[in-house]
Order: structure tokens, then C-alpha cells, then sequence
């Protein structure tokens, strides 16, 4: 069964790019009938926090990613960790290493001299009994490094990219796989090791994330033949750049999938977009489509090597494209609590929230637009220029007055549209003047500027609750 898995480290809030790692493994394992799982890597102890655990658990289900078995927790399984550390080491693939940070840093100082990139020169892997006597003596203690030999090649066949081939002499000396600690003891592993050793535990049958993970890759094939466990298959999807076609990074602003939520995107968009950020969908197919229906569509074939382009256009085209094809009731389900955030009181009246909801619906990009486009139904707006300019044209003010005196004659609940028009066509003959002079100044009244959504709807919405007279009544004062 293919079985793969999402692996974030709860250091912080859910970002895009393993939103997007999350997304390519959800759909390719639902596209083979296969599990996906969840893997939080909290063993950085001093950074993680269960608070960022939750975040990153809420975002996926916000997404619509859903998972099969419940999430490992990696910092439970230190001792299979060290195990395995254990095992390297007594079969002689591993050893500790007392080089202590100042030898270090000379190291690489003489390194970059060189302009050579840096790498440790294995100078501990060969210590005798004595010679570590002698640094533990000194107090020293050791990190565990795992033997990577100049000659030996790695080679894989990855998903996106082809065959793959790596020497040992290019990932920079023997590895790193547990922290300092006194020589009796194993400190704690490092990512590579405990990567390989929970994948293999949790039967992962494919390893799919991001390119930067390519040179992991090289020294996880490594471990996996020293502990004589089955390497899964790899696919390394390209990253996201930013407009300058550099890796997005925090500096181009909006990296954590909160963020988008917070802005007024919808979870289908953003899930959207995140599945065409590197995949290409088949042609034939348009672009906007729900998880579950790129799911049937899924391949590794027609994801590209290339860096994916974040495009703000094609989200926004999304977003709206998602937002159009909601019903009033899911607009208003997802608009009320906007409104009421503002400080408003909601009609109690259902039917006047679902027909605001119609109304701007359209004209909706983001969500936050709900709260722009209501405004003018929640408070009463200022007259801006072009409404006062409006309001000096002749007859205006008096088609005005001519309104008001007809709804003191006429009861208008604002339901009956018909009505309205007959209203508004009796005002203009009345001032004498034409009904699109009418129409424009009741527009000014209403909005305070005149532009908006359709006249007469907006007319009868304010009507409904009591708000269209006070509007007519200040341009006449």
C-alpha cells in the first residue's frame, strides 16, 4: 500500500511551502487508494512549542487535508533513535567526534581561505582508545558521526527528476547524527537519523518533499543501507519562488497559511493553488478544481523540475472564482462573523442578511471585500465629491423632495420592486426632470458616492430597516 506522510516541524506557524508538501502527498496518496500520515519532528526542543503543533494540525484541516492514523510525535521515540545509533555504531559505521567549536570554526576559516566550501575533514575518525581517553579527560564531549565515504555513489530514480546520482566527497565529510553528550551516553539524534529510522517504523512507502531536501535524500539512502532497512521512493518537488524567481522566504511578506485566511481567502482556493504550484493539470481540464477532483487527476509526470512562480492574479482569480460559486447562505455563514468582528448589529431578519449577500456577492474578490462592500449597509456613509457634485445639479434636491413626500403618501416596504420603479418614475416627472437624474441623485443619497451595487436592491434594503429616509432627508437640510 503506498503510504506517505507529512513530517513539519512545530518551530513556528504552517507555511506555504509545506502546505504545498502536504497537499502533493495528500493527492497522490489519495489518487493510489493509499494513507497519508502525519509525523510533528519536535525535537528541537528549545524552538518547538505545542501551540505551533496545533496551528499546523488546524491549517491542514482547514485546507481539507485529512489524515489516516493519529500524528506521531517524534520526541517519543528518542530511544528507537538511539538504537539505531547504537547499531551504527557497533558495527563500526559510526563514531564519536570530539572536536569542540573553536577547532571548528578554525576549520572553516582555513576553508573559506581556500574559497573551498566547507566540510569536516574526519580527522576523529580514526581515534584510538587513548586519544579519546585523552579528550574525555580534557572534559570534552562528543557528537556521533556517521562515516560517508569519498568513493561511494548513491543513486536513486526520484519521481520528478529521473535517475539521480550523488558521490559521498560532495556531502561534506562524515555526518552529524547525535548532539554532544558525555561518552557514556548518546546524545540526542539529529534530523537525518531519526528521519530514517520513524519512516521506516511508520512503513513509508514514498518520500515526496521539497528539492532542498535532495542532498538529505543522498545521506538518508546511506543510513538506510547501514541499518539494513527498505528506502522508500522519492519525489522532490520544485520550490516556490517569489516574483523575482527567488525562494519565497518571509521577506516577500505572506508565507504562513494564516495569513491567507486571515486576508479573506478561502481554504478550496488557496488548496487550489497550492496544488498548481508546480503541477500542471491535464489538458482539457480547467485549473479550478476541488482537492478531491485533482486527486483522480494526480500524477508525478505532470509535475515540472522548474521552481513554481507564486502568481497573486491567479490566487485573486481563484478566490473569486470560489466566492462566485457560493450560495448566499455560504456567503452569509462566513461574512455574519466578519460583520459582527466590526462592531455591527445584524439584522435579525435572515432573509434581508441573505439578500445583501446576493447582492455584493458578485463583485467579491476576498472575503474582507464582504465587510467594504457592507459597509454602507451598516453605516450610514459621508457624501464624497462626486455625490455633492451630483446633489448641485438642477432638480436634483427636488426629485429628492419629491421621493420623500411620495413615501409619506405611499407605504414601500421595499419588497415590492415594481413599486419602487413606479415611485422613482413619479419623483422625476414631478421635479421634471429625467429619471435618470432621479436615479443618480438617489444613488448620491444612499452610497454617498455613485458607484456601487444595483440602485433599486440596495434602495429596498435600506428601506427594510429604516434607513433610506434619514439618507434622502440630510441632502435636503
Amino acid at each position: 500500500m503506498v503510504r506517505v506522510r507529512l513530517a513539519p516541524s512545530p518551530t513556528g506557524t504552517l507555511h506555504i511551502g509545506t502546505a504545498r508538501t502536504a497537499v502533493f502527498n495528500w493527492l497522490f496518496a489519495r489518487s493510489q487508494g493509499g494513507e497519508f500520515l502525519l509525523r510533528i519532528e519536535d525535537t528541537d526542543k528549545e524552538r518547538s512549542g505545542s501551540e505551533f503543533t496545533q496551528n499546523i494540525l488546524e491549517g491542514l484541516q482547514w485546507l481539507g487535508i485529512d489524515w489516516n492514523e493519529k500524528p506521531v510525535i517524534q520526541s517519543e521515540r528518542v530511544d528507537q533513535h538511539q538504537d539505531a545509533i547504537r547499531v551504527l555504531l557497533n558495527k563500526g559505521l559510526a563514531y564519536r567526534c570530539y572536536v569542540n567549536d573553536v577547532e571548528l570554526e578554525a576549520m572553516r576559516h582555513a576553508q573559506r581561505a581556500l574559497n573551498q566550501a566547507p566540510r569536516y575533514d574526519n580527522r576523529h575518525r580514526h581515534l584510538t582508545p587513548e586519544q579519546e581517553d585523552a579528550f574525555q579527560a580534557e572534559g570534552r564531549e562528543a557528537v556521533i558521526r556517521f562515516r560517508i565515504h569519498n568513493n561511494v555513489e548513491i543513486e536513486w530514480n526520484d519521481l520528478v527528476r529521473g535517475p539521480m546520482r550523488w558521490q559521498g566527497v560532495d556531502l561534506g565529510g562524515d555526518m552529524v547524527i547525535a548532539r554532544r553528550a558525555p561518552a557514556d551516553q548518546i546524545g540526542d539524534p539529529l534530523y537525518n537519523l531519526a528521519a530514517v529510522v520513524d519512516d521506516a517504523a511508520m512503513n513509508i512507502s514514498h518520500v515526496i518533499r521539497g528539492e532542498d531536501h535532495i542532498a538529505n535524500t543522498a545521506k538518508q539512502l546511506l543510513l538506510y543501507d547501514a541499518l539494513g532497512l527498505i528506502a522508500p521512493t522519492f519525489a522532490h518537488t520544485p520550490l516556490i519562488l517569489n516574483a523575482d524567481g527567488r525562494k519565497l522566504s518571509k521577506r516577500d511578506g505572506v508565507t504562513s497559511i494564516d495569513d491567507f485566511r486571515i486576508m479573506g481567502y478561502t481554504a478550496e482556493a488557496v488548496a487550489n493553488y497550492m496544488m498548481l504550484l508546480g503541477w500542471s493539470v491535464p489538458e482539457g481540464v480547467g485549473e479550478r478544481c476541488t482537492l478531491a477532483q485533482a486527486a483522480e487527476l494526480f500524477s508525478f509526470k505532470r509535475v515540472g523540475k522548474a521552481g513554481a512562480r507564486f502568481d497573486w492574479s491567479k490566487l485573486n482569480w481563484l478566490n473569486a472564482q470560489v466566492l462566485h460559486g457560493w450560495t448566499s447562505e455560504q456567503l452569509l455563514e462566513s461574512l455574519c462573523p466578519l460583520w459582527v468582528d466590526r462592531g455591527w448589529k445584524v439584522p435579525a431578519k435572515r432573509s434581508w442578511c441573505l439578500e445583501l449577500c446576493k447582492l455584493i456577492g458578485p463583485s467579491l474578490i476576498l472575503l474582507k471585500d464582504g465587510v467594504e462592500q457592507a459597509l454602507p449597509f451598516f453605516e450610514r456613509p459621508d457624501l464624497q465629491e462626486d455625490a455633492n457634485q451630483q446633489l448641485e445639479v438642477e432638480g436634483s434636491k427636488t426629485a429628492i423632495i419629491h421621493l420623500l413626500d411620495l413615501l409619506q403618501t405611499e407605504f414601500w416596504s421595499g419588497s415590492d420592486m415594481n413599486q419602487a420603479q413606479v415611485l422613482l418614475e413619479n419623483a422625476a416627472k414631478a421635479a421634471e426632470v429625467k429619471k435618470s437624474v432621479m436615479m443618480r441623485s438617489l444613488r448620491a443619497a444612499l452610497l454617498g458616492c455613485l458607484q456601487g451595487p444595483d440602485l433599486i436592491t440596495t434602495w429596498s434594503l435600506l428601506a427594510q430597516i429604516g434607513e433610506d429616509v434619514p439618507r434622502l432627508q440630510r441632502c435636503i437640510s
